[in-house]
């Protein structure tokens, strides 16, 4: 593939993978709900419970509650106010109540309970996403699209959109499970963790239907861009709306003056009991199965050894890779759940691979390991891609592992070394190399005491550590990188950056860091700067140290907030950015939870 090394040409490449036909299964879905809502009655122990009372078809109920209520057009608007599509929310909403009314039996008037309205919002979202599930296909047997469907990157990206569309789906259903599992006769019960579930798993929805985009906008085939595009922003536009209704649920409760109460609870030993203990600092781990490239495992290779983690499961698999170099590409899948990877140490067990963008392979596809399957663990061992610069977008490892925790690993390519794609991530101790945009997607991520270090790139080009891909400002994703040490090659002399955002709402924070002598005094530099200064994103720094920290200098964007507060900062923590505690403590792994 031709490609200058314009400023311009370092903007994000699209994403697309080849689809897996075992994620049509229609037993996922059912497997679910059934452990999701186990895993939310047993986390119940831990956490605040909401009351929202709906109201009952009694008298003196009615009494209480019509002071709170006066309609269900004045609670709709509650909602939808706070969203970023409101006609569309509140006309769709009106539809959903009208409909629901005509087809139900019951005429005895009852308005609608606010919790219901939330689910309401959920469903409506569901109904349009599942539309999205036949698109791909419907495209790939057009008769319209004959030549363009020939080429092998439509058909990856193409592939991508219909697995990407299932998980946003899934994650859609997810959220609707959350809700479902507070219900009772007269009552739905919103747990504080569940809103912080489904905020998550609404995100990640949102990411996946821009990540189909991103795909089909690589192939430069605009017909099927244009119909993909407009497809996929209506659905995406429902849920964003129902992103916006649980991301600002207290101000909904207190705008139609509803009544709750709040229940702190403690549990057996501080801890949540659904994932196993003693799993990052065990040194005599007792694992599943044993990978060895001279033989001395049960298998020669990852991917062997892969055929034997049960699906969806909810106890812990443990592969053993021991020492060695093994050239391969890795995927633990969606339903690969609770996988724990350890090897020998980040450079002795290497897991090496060099799909890239200039060979015609999506970014999305270039990973040399992609985690998937939920409460994936990685401790010791490395991953690299050798594409080298000259290829571009090449990926080392891709994770959009919900929950995922890489302890003393090694990441390690040039352009677009580290995927972060969505859901809730931790990195402690690990290492991570490249030269642009070599920490990017979409997730709630923490790195902790890693070490972040800027290789040489090719001619023209300069460095950029971060590329943050925010699109709403509902979403719980972002960036934080603290206590680490940012350092460059000795021999770096092209213009390095903190970070440049990938989508409008941006958003990484720099803490209590060292900066070496490498970055350049602006700090934090455009996409592309035909376009003009972001105005949305938020880039913060506090308290770091080291020659490169000098804010003087910084940019004067609205969002670039170079002195923060310590009460800013803090949004940024473990617990406040990927609610840390709620499981980092059972998978033992060392983390700060304090600036």
């Amino acid at each position: 593939m031709d490609k200058s090394y314009e400023y311009e040409s370092y903007e994000k490449a699209a994403d697309a993978e080849q689809a897996e036909k075992e994620f049509r299964s229609k037993k996922r879905r059912n497997a679910i709900v059934i452990t999701m809502s186990t895993v939310i009655l047993i986390s119940v122990a831990i956490f605040f419970l909401i009351g929202i009372s709906t109201f009952d078809n009694s008298r003196s109920d009615h009494k209480s509650s019509s002071s709170l209520l006066n309609s269900s057009s004045q609670v709709i608007s509650a909602l939808c106010n706070v969203t970023r599509y409101q006609e569309l929310c509140y006309s769709s909403m009106s539809s959903a109540l009208e409909l629901e009314a005509t087809s139900s039996n019951d005429t005895n008037g009852k308005e609608p309970g606010l919790g219901e309205l939330f689910l309401i919002s959920l469903k409506i979202a569901l109904n349009e996403s599942s539309k999205l599930s036949n698109l791909p296909t419907k495209i790939m047997s057009s008769e319209d699209y004959f030549s363009e469907i020939s080429d092998t990157l439509v058909q990856s990206a193409l592939n991508a959109c219909e697995k990407l569309f299932m998980d946003a789906t899934d994650r859609i259903k997810d959220s609707i499970s959350a809700m479902e599992v507070g219900q009772g006769d007269n009552n739905m019960v919103l747990i504080t963790s569940s809103i912080i579930d489904i905020r998550t798993w609404l995100s990640t929805a949102i990411t996946d239907h821009e990540t189909c985009i991103d795909g089909v906008q690589e192939t430069g085939r605009q017909s099927i861009t244009d119909e993909m595009t407009e497809a996929v922003a209506i659905s995406t536009k429902y849920t964003s709306n129902s992103l916006a209704i649980f991301s600002n649920v207290w101000a909904i409760v207190n705008d139609v003056n509803i009544r709750f109460h709040r229940k702190l609870l403690t549990s057996v030993a501080g801890f949540p009991r659904w994932v196993e203990r003693r799993l990052l600092r065990e040194e005599n781990l007792k694992p599943n199965v044993t990978v060895a490239k001279d033989g001395s495992g049960d298998f020669k290779t990852i991917n062997e050894a892969l055929k034997l983690i049960p699906r969806m499961s909810s106890s812990r698999f443990v592969i053993y890779v021991k020492e060695g170099v093994y050239v391969e590409n890795v995927t633990i899948d969606v339903y690969g759940w609770n996988v724990m990877m350890y090897g020998d140490g980040m450079d002795k067990t290497i897991v090496s691979g060099s799909k890239n963008m200039a060979d015609g392979v999506t970014t999305y596809y270039s990973a040399t390991f992609a985690a998937e399957g939920q409460g994936f663990i990685a401790r010791d061992m490395g991953f690299v891609n050798t594409a080298g610069p000259e290829k571009f977008q090449a990926v080392a490892l891709r994770s959009s592992s919900d929950r995922s925790v890489f302890y003393r690993c090694s990441f390690e390519a040039y352009q677009d070394t580290l995927y972060t794609h969505t859901n809730r991530q931790f990195y402690r101790d690990c290492r991570i190399s490249g030269t642009i945009d070599f920490i990017f997607g979409n997730a709630a991520v923490v790195f902790q005491n890693c070490s972040i270090h800027l290789k040489q790139a090719l001619k023209n080009q300069f460095s950029v550590i971060t590329c943050q891909g925010k699109s709403d400002p509902n979403q719980n994703s972002g960036f934080s990188l603290q206590r680490c040490q940012i350092t460059p090659d000795a021999d770096l002399t092209m213009p390095a950056f903190l970070g440049r955002p990938w989508r409008d709402y941006a958003t990484t924070v720099v803490m209590e860091s060292f900066m070496g002598r490498f970055l350049d005094p602006l700090g934090w530099v455009e996409l592309n700067p035909n376009g003009g200064p972001p105005t949305a994103t938020f880039y913060g720094e506090f308290q770091n140290d080291g020659p490169g920290s000098a804010i003087g200098g910084r940019v004067r964007w609205p969002g670039v907030k170079p002195n923060l507060t310590t009460e800013e900062a803090a949004r940024f923590s473990v617990e406040e950015l990927i609610q840390g505690s709620q499981w980092l403590p059972e998978a033992n792994v060392e983390y700060d939870t304090k600036l």
